[in-house]
């Protein structure tokens, strides 16, 4: 059957209030529809090495604003540069690269960063539809215009576009398509097994091989995430400590007098200790490059962060607001983090047991890609490890979130009698480090001072990585709401406690990296001293930057990464287009 051809939608004119779609969204829908969704509707958005180079190759043309004249003569020359131009009767605005032409009768010219397609249309789809919507803007502002140009930046070639009744009935259906789709609220599907995803600024974002392997296809994910983001968290724990900017650097003072810097471009956040100020060019630096900034009382919890106007993506939460609302979401979604929680402390007991013989062999707590486990981890206590099975099992069947609470307790303090076996210590180190159970406000002994700075710093991440994808870190479904607390985020680290806090402890100490005299004792409360916390703040960074491999995706990332992952996951998990949250549980 020949393709049958899309009747247009036709709609009547905008109101003066009504959002006009940028022309270069229309590109993007004929593209990819779910691109455009995400971008447009969403506010999502990403750089690579494209968007980048594309941006660079337009600063020439975008110079200054250009006009047109309203009545030009019959024989004047007109060439003008970055023309804004909008219709409420089409619904699209756009800034048009040059426009060329004489009298009423002009040619709109469009720029591209790579080269010249050899395709019978003379170029594709997308960019044939952008530039013949800037000819329908042309005339609808009464110019006559019949064709358009686009020039090819890396081929330095120009190629003619007719702008014949086929090509206008494509883009007045491509303007009217995404308008529908907007309208809707429905967010289009990914793209099936494309070739364009790989190259897509927004490719880890969307995830387009992900939610289709966890909808049950037989095709594995390509790990299709961008360039691997190197900046790293700058941390300025000195009491006296001051922030500023200079040039391209923060340039961190104690009295007045240069400590450190750092280029902004290897920024990826800044956490600030105690008293610690920051300057206001500094902090509109931080907001101009989607840098948070996170504040931290001088013995390291987290009070909060601060961010530029946040992300735009009102749909998100939405979502997120409807699902908190709905009891067996909330159930749920806390099932599996419990259930996985409890899994990955199996896991670390069983793969960093030392028992009553302390085995002297350094033991990797972090790499959950092998197989191997401890020397002794036969001597496990058989009831431990079926112990801690029957909690992940009731978990799992959980009637209420009162009732899994009362597990996930029961799991905890089972892991936690235990969790002295894990550590390696000697001579008077073992009456340093002597780990009798979990307590906090204040933690009373080095480890459990370990294991509460671990915690508040793994929530910091998680509160900036759920700001960051659109979620309110705040709402939680386990976690209920309470003031300052950020419940979502404490959902979401649930799984990862003894993947990233627990095992940064165990590698600090079993490691020699903190030692006893890295302690200060006051009061009845334990915590680290500068030094000592500057050396955990280390390893956890370490921690967080060690790749490993997804259990269920099967491909390669970072933890700091694969916590971006998971929160999108969770996203698509609200939105419906996935029926279940995957969650993490390692080997």
């Amino acid at each position: 059957m020949a393709k049958q051809r899309e009747l247009p939608l036709v709609f009547p004119e905008l109101s003066a209030d009504a959002p006009l779609i940028p022309v270069r969204m229309v590109n993007e829908h004929v593209y990819c529809p779910r691109l455009a969704y995400l971008e447009w509707v969403q506010s999502e958005f990403a750089h690579n090495a494209d968007t980048v180079e594309g941006s660079i190759r337009h600063k020439a043309v975008d110079r200054g604003g250009g006009d047109l004249p309203e009545a030009p003569l019959a024989d004047e020359v007109i060439h003008a540069r970055s023309v804004a131009l909008s219709s409420t009767h089409l619904g699209i605005t756009a800034k048009l690269d040059l426009v060329e032409g004489e009298g009423s009768r002009v040619t709109p010219v469009d720029y591209k960063r790579g080269k010249r397609p050899h395709v019978a249309a003379g170029a594709y789809d997308p960019e044939r539809v952008q530039l013949c919507a800037q000819g329908l803007l042309l005339r609808e502002h009464g110019f006559e215009c019949a064709e358009g140009i686009l020039y090819f930046a890396a081929s330095r070639e120009r190629v003619r576009i007719v702008f014949d009744e086929a090509l206008v009935e494509q883009t007045l259906s491509a303007i009217h398509g995404l308008r529908g789709v907007a309208l809707a609220g429905h967010i289009p599907p990914p793209l099936e097994d494309s070739p364009k995803c790989p190259r897509c600024s927004l490719v880890g974002i969307c995830m387009p091989d992900e939610l289709r392997f966890l909808s049950r296809s037989e095709v594995e994910p390509r790990p299709l995430f961008p360039t691997l983001d190197e900046r790293l968290p700058l941390y300025v724990q000195t009491p006296r400590g001051y922030v500023r900017k200079d040039g391209e650097r923060f340039v961190i003072e104690v009295e007045k007098e240069k400590a450190a810097e750092a280029r902004i471009g290897d920024v990826s956040q800044v956490a600030l200790f105690g008293s610690t100020a920051l300057s206001s060019s500094a902090l509109h630096e931080c907001f101009r490059r989607d840098i948070p900034v996170s504040w931290h009382t001088y013995g390291g919890w987290f009070v909060g962060h601060t961010v530029g106007t946040g992300h735009r993506n009102v749909e998100t939460r939405t979502h997120q607001y409807r699902a908190g609302f709905d009891p067996q979401t909330c159930l749920r979604l806390a099932r599996g983090w419990v259930h996985a929680k409890i899994a990955n402390c199996r896991t670390m007991l069983r793969r960093n047991w030392r028992g009553a013989a302390q085995w002297e062999a350094d033991t990797d707590t972090g790499d959950e890609d092998e197989s191997a486990t401890a020397p002794n981890a036969s001597e496990i206590p058989r009831e431990l490890v079926l112990g801690l099975r029957e909690d992940m099992e009731h978990a799992r069947r959980a009637f209420s979130i009162e009732s899994l609470l009362g597990i996930e307790g029961a799991a905890a303090n089972r892991y936690f009698r235990n969790f002295a076996s894990l550590l390696r210590v000697e001579g008077n180190d073992s009456l340093q480090f002597d780990f009798m159970g979990r307590n906090r406000r204040p933690p009373r002994d080095p480890v459990n001072a370990l294991l509460s700075f671990a915690y508040a710093m793994l929530t910091r991440e998680l509160t900036i990585v759920l700001s960051a994808v659109g979620l309110d870190p705040y709402l939680g479904f386990y976690h209920q709401p309470r003031f300052g607390r950020p419940a979502l985020a404490l959902d979401m680290m649930e799984p990862f406690r003894p993947l990233l806090a627990d095992s940064t402890v165990l590698m600090a100490v079993n490691n020699g990296e903190v030692r006893p005299s890295d302690f200060v004792r006051a009061a009845g409360s334990c915590n680290l001293n500068d030094s000592g916390r500057k050396r955990f703040i280390a390893a956890f960074e370490r921690r967080m930057s060690q790749e490993v491999t997804h259990p269920i995706f099967r491909y390669r990332l970072s933890y700091r990464r694969l916590l971006e992952a998971q929160s999108r996951l969770l996203i698509r998990t609200l939105s419906g287009e996935i029926p279940e949250y995957p969650n993490f549980i390692t080997r």
